[in-house]
C-alpha cells in the first residue's frame, strides 16, 4: 500500500518506490530504498513528515503516493 495510507508512528517497510527515474533517483537519494524502515511523524494538509534512515524528510502527497511499504 502506499506511504499515504499508514498510521502515523508504525514503522513499515519499504517495498518498492514509484514514479519516473529522476522521482525514484530523487526519493532514493533522501533515503528511500527497498528494504529500508520508514515511519510517518505527522501528516498536516497532505504533507507528510517521515523518519527515515535516522533522518526526518519533509515530503508531498504526490511523491509519498510513489513509495509502496508493506
Amino acid at each position: 500500500m502506499p506511504l499515504t495510507m499508514v498510521k502515523a508512528g508504525e514503522p513499515n517497510v519499504i517495498q518498492r518506490v514509484g514514479g519516473k527515474d529522476e522521482v525514484r533517483r530523487f526519493l532514493e537519494n533522501l533515503g528511500f530504498v527497498a528494504g529500508g524502515v520508514v515511519t510517518v511523524i505527522s501528516e498536516t494538509g497532505g504533507n507528510m513528515i517521515v523518519n527515515v534512515k535516522e533522518s526526518r524528510v519533509a515530503i508531498g502527497r504526490d511523491m509519498a503516493n510513489k513509495i509502496m511499504v508493506g
